[in-house]
């Protein structure tokens, strides 16, 4: 069986889950490859790579055009998928409970 160590801490204990691999020592996850694409990734605002499919958390209070409500900090959003940033910053695509389709900026959520 093939091992690799953690590119973040260079741990030998790795583990494979899925795609990913897994280090129990400082439970870095990175998909083997994907660290040549990292300045490229979308990351949340702890620098964590988010992919399609990932659950997020909004980390602040986000007013909506249009809207007299807001999105509320610690608002769950299930299953996000990447889009093309258009210029404006919003490069994630995502269903709200509430609000419905929008697009968010990934500086503002965190994978949960």
């Amino acid at each position: 069986m093939e091992t690799m160590n953690c590119p973040k801490c260079q741990s030998e204990y790795t583990y494979q889950d899925g795609a990913l691999w897994v280090c129990p020592e400082c439970a870095h996850e990175w998909v083997p490859g994907a660290e040549l694409a990292q300045d490229d990734a979308v990351k949340d605002v702890n620098g964590n790579i988010l992919v399609d499919g990932d659950d997020v958390v909004v980390v602040k209070d986000l007013k909506v055009k249009g809207s007299k409500q807001a999105i509320k900090q610690g608002t769950k959003v299930k299953s996000i998928r990447l889009v093309e940033d258009s210029g404006d910053g919003h490069n994630i695509d995502c269903k709200i409970d509430g609000f419905g389709a929008m697009k968010l900026k990934s500086e503002f959520v965190k994978k949960s």
